[in-house]
């Protein structure tokens, strides 16, 4: 690998958006966002004994992190997984981890461990693979929190604890666009756990101690300090890192940072390096936002969204002045979807949503944020400037369609031809030239699947099952169910790049 090459690699991503795509610096956005109840913060594992600071630490006035660590430790566990990837998808000696091709930081992504040689026990075109992240138990009933990319195409994972212990793990639910996950492990003795800190409390040049297993190196701590926080590095709609300069390596994903008081205030989950290792830029999800989507991750597999139905971008001093405005603050509508709340609403491109519920909206990160803690259904109130006058608007937040997400870690919720799928919105398919109420967005393929034999790829378009046009999720769902068994499932697939073409998909 180069060493002058510079990447971003994930140990994760996390996501904005008020419609269908997401905000990237100098790019249009639709903002969409998480609507979510509060997870349990459960107290510390008990009997732990706690290591005094060394004499040396002491004497030089420096910082000791070994009562911390004795504390924390036992509830840091070392996650490894067991994954099927065709081959055309495997990673190249450079990559990082067997989901590197298809990560949220592109084609040198996912950053939680190795890919290992193939097996030749591997079938239907595809290998095994074999990676390791890290993550953390928050309850005594045995929830873990990791990285989604941890766990994404798992077939099988296991959780090592500091004690000795492995046991077999399932995914309760994940969401790709925040890169969280939660699993489920069961045991028959106590599990130590974590306490759960407030990451909005934390201030840069705070210390910080990361725990984790990177390159395999099993309960790891680094220390280090907040560098920055609410960091958006363009690769979500909901980005709004803590970012710190404690190492975080391969491996690392999914482990908590902790604060000084040992109360975990965030999930490591990327850094930016040049070779793949650490330079001092790390980034972890926010321990609130994890608070915010663990009651839905384990109760429905998945996160439910508002939608708004706006593009937005940031108002920069220029445009501030050429709108009359005295100020560069807030979200600049730069389109709104027809038929969406927004449209309803009367909201129009050049207005710059400046409150949202009665809170500030300074960046169109804040307004992505806001909406995320929005009940789909409630109808709120916003500031709006609209050439440089104010208004006030009322808007009612509706449900962002969303893709089928895991919810058991294996392939059931891509049901037996391995798609997971969505509706797309009406600006997709004005960017793909479709007709409207035409089409169905694929989110992910399953591999070692009909589907992923059949060349069927994530971003692709389905038009027609067995001949039948299809507009819907729904509608596909009822012509697949068309299908006898043992026959193959006919698509008319309209990929990314243009053109369509018949797929098979034979059955199994």
């Amino acid at each position: 690998m180069g060493s002058t090459r510079m990447r971003w690699a994930t140990a994760g991503a996390l996501a904005a958006c008020v419609g269908a795509g997401g905000f990237a610096a100098g790019r249009l956005t639709h903002v969409e966002q998480a609507n979510a109840g509060q997870a349990e913060t459960a107290p510390a594992a008990a009997d732990v004994p706690r290591a005094a600071p060394s004499e040396h630490a002491s004497a030089a006035g420096l910082p000791s992190f070994a009562g911390i660590v004795s504390d924390a430790a036992p509830a840091v566990v070392h996650v490894r997984t067991v994954s099927v990837v065709n081959a055309a998808d495997a990673p190249d000696g450079d990559d990082d981890g067997p989901q590197g091709q298809n990560g949220p930081f592109g084609p040198n992504g996912p950053f939680h461990g190795f890919r290992m040689p193939r097996d030749p026990r591997g079938g239907g075109g595809g290998q095994t693979a074999r990676a390791m992240g890290s993550g953390f138990i928050i309850r005594k009933d045995g929830i873990v929190l990791t990285n989604n990319h941890v766990v994404e195409h798992a077939k099988e994972i296991t959780v090592a604890l500091s004690d000795g212990r492995e046991l077999s793990a399932k995914v309760l639910g994940r969401d790709p666009k925040t890169d969280l996950a939660v699993l489920k492990v069961d045991s028959k003795d106590a599990l130590p756990v974590a306490k759960l800190g407030d990451s909005d409390g934390l201030a840069v040049g705070d210390w910080v101690v990361a725990i984790g297993n990177p390159f395999g190196l099993n309960n790891t701590v680094t220390a280090g300090i907040v560098s920055a926080k609410g960091r958006a590095i363009g690769q979500g709609p909901y980005d709004h890192f803590i970012q710190t300069d404690a190492s975080i390596n391969p491996g690392n994903s999914g482990g908590p940072l902790f604060d000084e008081h040992g109360n975990v205030v965030g999930i490591n989950t990327a850094i930016f390096s040049q070779g793949g290792g650490n330079i001092g830029i790390g980034f972890a999800i926010p321990i609130n936002m994890a608070k915010e989507l663990v009651p839905q991750l384990e109760e429905n597999g998945h996160v439910t969204r508002g939608w708004l139905g706006v593009s937005i971008q940031k108002l920069t001093p220029d445009l501030a002045e050429s709108m009359g405005i005295d100020d560069a603050h807030g979200a600049l509508v730069a389109g709104v979807t027809p038929d969406s709340p927004a449209a309803k609403a009367g909201l129009a491109a050049g207005d710059v949503i400046s409150r949202w519920d009665g809170k500030a909206v300074s960046q169109p990160e804040d307004l992505s944020t806001l909406v995320a803690g929005t009940a789909v259904g409630k109808t709120v109130s916003l500031e709006v400037r609209r050439d440089g006058k104010p208004r006030d608007v009322e808007v009612t937040v509706a449900k962002l369609a969303e893709e089928e997400v895991a919810s058991d870690g294996g392939e059931q919720h891509r049901g037996r031809w391995g798609l997971a799928l969505r509706d797309l919105t009406p600006n997709e398919r004005h960017e793909r030239e479709l007709e409207p109420g035409t089409g169905v967005l694929v989110t992910e393929v399953a591999p070692d699947s009909p589907a992923a034999d059949a060349q069927v790829k994530a971003g692709d378009v389905i038009l027609q099952v067995n001949r039948h046009p299809v507009g819907s999720v729904d509608a596909l769902r009822s012509e697949v169910g068309k299908t006898a068994d043992g026959k193959p499932l006919l698509l008319l697939v309209h990929p990314s790049e243009g053109g369509s073409r018949f797929a098979a998909l034979a059955a199994r």
